[in-house]
């Protein structure tokens, strides 16, 4: 049975671009991109949705009081359209519970590190991979997780590691998990939750049957 996938997105959108590259090559597992809810007006990630024709909705953090009241804006649109799995994919504001209660298990969210390091609150966008140099790690990485309701605290499902080079910006980091982790990860997450292949048991993920990676 399709499922329908909406996604959030605050920026650019390279992840819904993979996203959207995977689902032209038949890599979603039967899943199918319904919507792009984005956290403000003309940001980049809105015009790759329109150029791939999936249909776009704006709820802006600035029409809102707070965080809760955005959450209830979100998740009722989303209920709208009878969505199946919501993927945050670079979207940069904290939900609160109440999305998470209406999708129970059914959130994604990608993260630039190998969680539990370099994550939590302020830990997004070039500020992760700034923590990872400032710290020394030799490896960093991406991680594919459940949302609940702690900031990245969910179960993982998928992590990917990346090296870390000796002449490593935050710029040439933060490019290279994208390429060599996240816009990998993502797609194949979405594509095991659209085959039912994730059994969450606890603070595990298991990958069930021979699921279509």
């Amino acid at each position: 049975m399709t499922k329908k996938i909406a996604v959030l997105v605050s920026g650019g959108g390279t992840n819904l671009q993979a996203l959207i590259d995977a689902q032209d090559r038949g890599e979603l597992g039967g899943g199918v991109l319904t919507a792009v809810v984005s956290s403000a007006p003309g940001v980049f990630a809105l015009e790759r949705a329109q150029k791939a024709g999936i249909p776009t909705y704006v709820i802006s953090r600035k029409d809102f009081p707070d965080s809760a009241a955005m959450t209830r804006a979100i998740t009722a649109q989303l209920q709208a359209l009878e969505i199946d799995l919501v993927v945050l994919a670079g979207f940069l504001h904290i939900l609160t519970s109440e999305i998470v209660r209406a999708f129970p298990n059914a959130i994604l969210n990608v993260h630039p590190a190998l969680i539990p390091s370099f994550c939590g609150k302020g830990a997004y966008g070039l500020h992760v991979h700034e923590q990872a140099l400032a710290y020394g790690v030799t490896v960093t990485g991406a991680t594919v997780h459940l949302v609940n309701e702690q900031a990245d605290g969910g179960p993982i499902v998928l992590q990917k590691a990346v090296d870390i080079l000796p002449d490593d910006t935050p710029e040439t980091l933060q490019r290279r998990v994208m390429e060599q982790a996240e816009w990998i990860l993502l797609p194949r997450a979405v594509s095991l939750f659209c085959q039912d292949q994730l059994a969450v048991e606890g603070r595990a993920v298991r990958i069930l049957g021979d699921a279509m990676l």
